[in-house]
């Protein structure tokens, strides 16, 4: 196994959530274990094996590892080398009447591989919890901005207006599918079991005579007693690390659509229609006193980077797993999973603090589709005129004029749009210069995307948050306030 030390707790750990954070630390990890080699003891003891009643309740008591005990671990490791055989000796002298049977049939991987397993599995339901509080504070968003008009872009130009809760449809619904995702990956995961050193059983096998039906029995009480309803029917000395892709993926994916948010939340920033919260004594720029930098959102776009690239790491150690198993992976492994897990721990919990605090800024919003909005409504006008009787070539073509002249104004004057005026002052258009007024309101430009709110937040989110373990986390949930 890797050299002393190789469990310290990822620095990134120290932003985590509490839960997170303990999940991938040294103690839990190493409790871990003792568990498993408690399961495989019970298991064995209650299929025959000579384990005595006193090893099984010395383990029992002493799973929790105390200072002590990791001194001694870590004294053990630095002269033997060795992680595993280090805790198998820690362990012992806390619990002596199963020193000599604790780890018995057993290879390293048996608690190294099994343990990741239920740390990945454990991740991803914290992952599935914070990441619905996360959607139901963006519904709540939505919803409350759900008829507010915006100009929509494309191509980062002006384009058809939207409003603002339909935008954040957009990142919910992101969001929604990387819950499924998640959701996908930890119903898959299964528990790599008793399997031995090449995966064959052989000691197992040897331990019970030769029996197969009770090595197959013991399979099955270890992964029951650890939780799993069932273990891959075959392994190397290690589970696939294809796994580990499979776990990677949502949450690379999750990493891509925070990414999203938060750029669209810094390009709202520079246009000053909606900001990430900003603390009343929070300093911009050590030189520019007046800014208001998006300093949550760049953070998430910092954070979303690196998650979306640990998932190479795991594409990568898959691929060149040799044979039955090389090492080459395992101090990859222990940075790039809880790296994972804590990353996109830290990126959900950012994007809920700037959800819970988001500033939206109607007037500026009501400036900027005043400036696009003549243009866009100018189909508006010519078929108001056609309808009264006018030629639709014709007013086509006085509105371009006009609209030339308008544009002039705007791009080569930087004055205001005022094509709006121009038709009013054109004889042309006295026909439809009462409903101008009618012709130019925003809210006959933003179709149904209130409805579409509304419908997406009734028959999507609610369902896909209703279960009862996600209820309860949006009911206990808290403002996450953070440091920024």
């Amino acid at each position: 196994m890797d050299n002393f030390n190789t469990y310290q707790t990822p620095l990134s750990s120290r932003y985590a959530s509490k839960e997170m954070a303990h999940l991938f630390s040294p103690a839990n990890r190493f409790y871990t274990w003792r568990k498993l080699w408690l399961n495989l003891a019970i298991a064995e003891r209650e299929l025959g094996l000579p384990i005595p009643e006193e090893a099984i309740e010395q383990m029992k008591h002493n799973l929790e590892l105390t200072p002590e005990q990791f001194d001694i671990a870590a004294k053990e490791e630095k002269k033997r080398r060795h992680d595993v055989m280090a805790h198998v000796y820690t362990f012992g002298t806390v619990a002596p009447a199963a020193a000599g049977i604790i780890h018995l049939g057993a290879t390293s991987c048996y608690v190294t591989d099994n343990a990741d397993l239920i740390f990945l599995r454990t991740g991803l339901d914290y992952l599935i919890r914070s990441l619905s509080v996360l959607i139901s504070r963006l519904a709540s968003f939505a919803g409350q901005y759900r008829d507010l008009p915006t100009l929509g872009f494309t191509h980062y130009q002006p384009a058809q207006l939207t409003t603002v809760g339909k935008r954040a449809t957009l990142w919910i619904q992101e969001l929604l599918w990387d819950l499924r995702n998640i959701k996908r990956a930890r119903d898959d995961l299964g528990f790599r079991g008793v399997k031995g050193t090449t995966g064959t059983q052989a000691s197992f096998l040897a331990l019970f005579d030769g029996d197969h039906a009770k090595v197959e029995e013991l399979d099955k009480l270890v992964t029951t007693l650890s939780g799993f309803s069932y273990a891959y029917p075959v392994t190397s000395q290690t589970y696939s690390r294809k796994i580990d892709v499979d776990v990677l993926s949502p949450l690379a994916s999750l990493g891509a659509s925070a990414h999203k948010i938060a750029t669209d939340l810094r390009l709202l920033a520079n246009l000053k229609e909606v900001e990430e919260p900003f603390e009343s004594t929070q300093i911009g720029s050590s030189a520019m006193a007046y800014k208001r930098n998006p300093m949550r959102s760049e953070r998430v776009c910092s954070l979303a980077r690196h998650l979306m690239v640990l998932h190479q790491n795991a594409l990568m150690t898959s691929s060149v797993q040799w044979f039955e198993r090389t090492l080459d992976d395992s101090a990859n492994r222990r940075i790039t999973l809880p790296e994972a897990f804590l990353t996109a721990d830290i990126v959900i919990s950012t994007l809920q603090n700037i959800s819970e605090g988001l500033v939206v800024y109607p007037k500026v919003i009501a400036r900027r589709i005043a400036q696009e909005l003549p243009f866009m409504a100018t189909e508006n006008v010519i078929m108001a005129i056609v309808k009264k009787g006018g030629d639709r070539q014709e007013a086509h073509e006085k509105i371009r004029v006009l609209s030339q002249e308008a544009a002039y104004q705007v791009k080569q004057l930087g004055l205001e749009n005022d094509l709006i005026a121009r038709i009013q002052a054109d004889p042309y258009f006295d026909p439809i210069k009462g409903d101008l007024e009618t012709l130019m309101d925003p809210q006959s430009f933003i179709g149904r995307a209130p409805e579409q709110v509304d419908g997406f937040l009734k028959e999507w989110v609610e369902p896909a948050l209703a279960d009862a373990d996600l209820q309860d986390a949006i009911r206990k949930s808290v403002k996450v306030e953070l440091s920024v």
